[in-house]
């Protein structure tokens, strides 16, 4: 069984001496705050206007993975979501309007308004591939498309996000296996949200950690403190590395929490409330953007200035969705028949 790597929390000292430049801890922080106030619209969209139909799965307190992550991967890297995906698009820079505009069923969205919400992370120009709403499914699909990197000598690595219940699919064990065997530059990131649905992890997982499971297959495994987007950021630097060195793949367990339920519709209830207190006083932006102020990466009047640029973003991105028509029945038969 390979070592796992613990990354911690990143400390005020700590921080300066890693040698993150001021640019990219602050580029990290806005796509935090960018992917929070997309999902605060989404529900906003779905709840109290119906803008929004069918099932929704948010991405809120989880924005430190997506965003970590994002920076230490380049343009050419590939990257495949879940159901969950939203914070993963707008965090790899997909156009805004067409990810509202595929939340909404309409023509100019990512998948033509046709896959909805579990669908929206999936836009090629960016190297989206793929948003599957069947747990799990991507892992496999993982260790193809990294056998086709490796085959073709690209200098790119694979990444599929999947949460923990989906370590308990065989699709997990297959994937990680196969993607072990052929040694492909994958690596395989578990957002451990505690919740595989309404049940707990500890009741969901027999090993003694989601990491203990994937270090069994003899492959690199890190874990790291989801709530910290240097913790993640290293972790995801430190596993790229290991993989273009054509040292095979890698796992990232990353420990989160989200703030709200399942899906949209969930209210969570059977969460404990002294649970929900205490992760609420671990908000990842709240303790990122105190971070950077307090180490004078930047100005809280920066900060400011960061949220009220993102917000209207975000307002000009809804106007043009909404402006979007909804796709003709017609137009049907020709996506799934060849012209």
């Amino acid at each position: 069984m390979n070592d796992i790597v613990t990354v911690g929390t990143t400390t005020p000292t700590e921080l300066k001496g890693l040698g993150i430049p001021d640019e990219k801890l602050k580029s990290i922080l806005r796509k935090m705050v960018l992917a929070r106030r997309f999902e605060e619209k989404v529900e906003e969209l779905y709840l109290k206007m119906a803008l929004i139909t069918g099932p929704c799965h948010l991405y809120l307190g989880m924005e430190a993975i997506a965003a970590g992550a994002a920076e230490a991967l380049t343009v050419d890297d590939y990257v495949l979501a879940t159901y969950r995906g939203h914070g993963h698009a707008v965090t790899r820079d997909a156009p805004l309007d067409k990810v509202f505009a595929e939340l909404m069923g309409r023509v100019d969205g990512t998948c033509k308004g046709l896959g909805g919400s579990m669908h929206a992370a999936t836009w090629t120009e960016k190297k989206l591939m793929l948003a599957t709403a069947i747990v799990g499914s991507n892992i496999p699909i993982a260790a193809g498309m990294g056998l086709a990197v490796k085959k073709k000598g690209l200098d790119a690595v694979v990444v599929a996000y999947f949460g923990d219940g989906a370590v308990n699919s065989g699709s997990f064990n297959e994937g990680v296996n196969l993607a072990a065997v052929w040694k492909v530059p994958a690596i395989f990131v578990c957002e451990n949200n505690q919740y595989a649905m309404s049940l707990p992890e500890a009741r969901g997982v027999a090993s003694k950690s989601i990491a203990e499971r994937a270090a069994a297959y003899d492959i690199p495994t890190f874990v790291a403190d989801g709530n910290d987007p240097v913790s993640v950021y290293r972790a995801m630097k430190e596993a790229r590395g290991i993989c273009r060195r054509g040292d095979g793949p890698c796992f990232i367990e990353a420990r989160t929490y989200r703030m709200k339920g399942h899906g949209i519709y969930d209210k969570a209830d059977y969460r404990p409330s002294d649970e929900v207190r205490e992760w609420a006083g671990k908000d990842p932006i709240a303790m990122f953007s105190k971070l950077l102020v307090d180490q004078k990466v930047l100005s809280e009047k920066e900060y400011g200035d960061m949220r009220s640029t993102i917000d209207n973003e975000i307002e000009a991105a809804v106007k043009k969705a909404r402006a979007s028509p909804y796709p003709e029945f017609s137009t049907l038969q020709g996506m799934v028949y060849p012209e």
